[in-house]
């Protein structure tokens, strides 16, 4: 009976760091297959959702209990950002009609708070250096795991589950084709290359502090995924960060290592180099005169990007008397293509003579211009996303049109929120975020040389992130977002713990 109660006094104790250590491996490591279905939505309830309900239902249990204090640091900001973003959502249903479906909105506001709670709960759980250190050692480990299983993929056909669209996110299991880009145990490559951009610059302020040779070879790995995964702005968020941690601190050795690392990786894989290749992209454009279409010249493979049709710079056209002959052997395809459309819906025969005057008609109208265009990743974003979430705001400015009013993706975080919750809750969250970063910044001076570079890490990895924001939605992606609230409780926890003068054992 005695040891009965010695253990249920020892998991009465530490019942929450268990769930928190389970938390740390399962949201990176679990698929995200479904459990419930919400009816009307493309949204599932998985049961990553239930273990991190049960989890905050234990926390506030044991703040009831006091056997956990909470930490309060940014509670009021994150308080009121939730109460914008729900009055975005009653705003969006009931005034604006643009959220139609209720459950759908409620459940994409509710998960902000579901994603913030655990940075609460971390940075109530962190109460010593030792307890940082074994988290981080914990996140490292996943990482790796991680890491492993991205590498996996691309070398023993492992299996990924992804959420890219509808019908994927109903838990199917796929096989990767070779020109397929990792996903890893993630919903996407966007939101793998997100992740290892975070954790890579993380995980270098760790090595710094410990040495270890296996925070190395977890930086390796990561590099790997990160370049297979082809992400062109999580490279550029990761290769920016680290290169500025890495000067500021003086490590050019690690440095070195990184660079070599990288470049070995981008050889083996290739595909990054061609995919920046293909972001403004030299094209022969054939614009018609009378209404403006164009046609793009350009074969469309599952190697390379196609171009969008949006006009970074426009160069000289060329007209009918200096066009090649190969030029007008092409408009004259492109034309003889047009008029077998025109013809069939007017049922023209493709032997009369009107047939051929539609395709000399046709011909006549067409220019060709040399102009450099982005490539359709870019263009959708300009062209359809972006100006979506701007009109969003433009249309009600202090509370936008409500969460999942601008449907899956905006890809764009920052234009997301402008679009979703208006001026009011963005301005919020990101006095949250740089809050955060202020306060990690001013209370550095409290820590010793190699505690500074284990929280550079953590710094420089939330910039890199903020950089990811621009071009992807990394903070309403799941896995990414429960890591960095995650990553900011514990980082914060400790400062707190210092700055209130509690027992810390090194």
């Amino acid at each position: 009976m005695k040891k009965l109660l010695k253990w249920w006094n020892w998991l009465d104790n530490n019942i929450l760091y268990l769930f928190l250590y389970i938390f740390i491996f399962l949201i990176p490591l679990y698929f995200k297959f479904p459990f419930i279905d919400i009816e009307y939505t493309y949204i599932y309830i998985r049961l990553e959702d239930l273990f991190v309900g049960v989890f905050y239902l234990l926390f506030v249990i044991q703040l009831i209990r006091g056997k956990v204090r909470l930490q309060t640091k940014f509670l009021l900001p994150v308080l009121l950002f939730w109460v914008s973003v729900f009055i975005s959502f009653f705003v969006g249903h009931f005034i604006l009609d643009t959220v139609p479906v209720f459950q759908l909105g409620f459940l994409h506001a509710l998960r902000r708070v579901e994603y913030m709670t655990i940075f609460f709960v971390a940075m109530s759980l962190v109460t010593s250096k030792k307890i940082l250190l074994r988290l981080l050692m914990l996140y490292i480990t996943t990482v790796f795991l991680v890491s492993l299983y991205g590498i996996g993929q691309r070398l023993f056909d492992l299996p990924a589950v992804q959420t890219a669209n509808p019908e994927y996110a109903r838990g199917l299991i796929l096989h990767l084709t070779p020109e397929a880009r990792i996903s890893s145990t993630f919903g996407g490559h966007f939101d793998l290359s997100a992740y290892m951009a975070l954790s890579i610059p993380v995980t270098i302020g760790f090595y710094l502090y410990t040495k270890s040779k296996l925070a190395l070879l977890v930086i390796a790995l990561a590099i790997s995924n990160l370049v297979y995964t082809v992400q062109r702005i999580s490279f550029v968020a990761y290769a920016f960060t680290s290169t500025i941690f890495l000067f500021i601190v003086k490590r050019f050795l690690l440095f070195l290592f990184i660079v070599i690392v990288s470049g070995v990786m981008i050889f083996i894989s290739g595909d990054l180099t061609e995919r920046f290749a293909q972001t403004f992209q030299l094209k022969q454009i054939f614009v018609n005169k009378q209404t403006g279409s164009v046609d793009i010249d350009q074969t469309i493979n599952v190697k390379e990007l196609p171009a969008g049709n949006y006009e970074i710079s426009l160069l000289k056209s060329k007209n009918q008397k200096s066009r090649s002959e190969s030029e007008k052997k092409e408009i004259e395809a492109l034309a003889n293509k047009k008029a077998l459309e025109e013809a069939k819906l007017k049922g023209i025969s493709v032997n009369s003579a009107e047939f051929k005057n539609l395709v000399n008609q046709i011909a006549s109208v067409i220019v060709i211009e040399d102009t450099i265009l982005c490539d359709i990743s870019c263009s959708t974003r300009l062209q359809v996303e972006w100006p979506r979430a701007i009109a969003a705001f433009i249309s009600s400015p202090f509370f936008g049109t409500g969460a999942s009013s601008l449907t899956e993706a905006t890809d764009n975080d920052y234009l997301r929120w402008l679009g979703e919750f208006g001026a009011i809750g963005t301005i919020l969250f990101l006095y949250i975020l740089s809050a955060i970063l202020v306060y990690h910044l001013k209370s550095r001076k409290r820590l010793d040389e190699k505690e500074k570079q284990l929280y550079l890490g953590f710094i420089f990895g939330v910039l890199a992130l903020l950089i990811n924001a621009t071009y992807i939605d990394v903070f309403e992606a799941s896995k990414v977002a429960f890591s960095f609230w995650l990553l900011a409780g514990i980082f914060t926890g400790y400062l707190l713990t210092i700055e209130k003068g509690k027992n810390i054992k090194s």
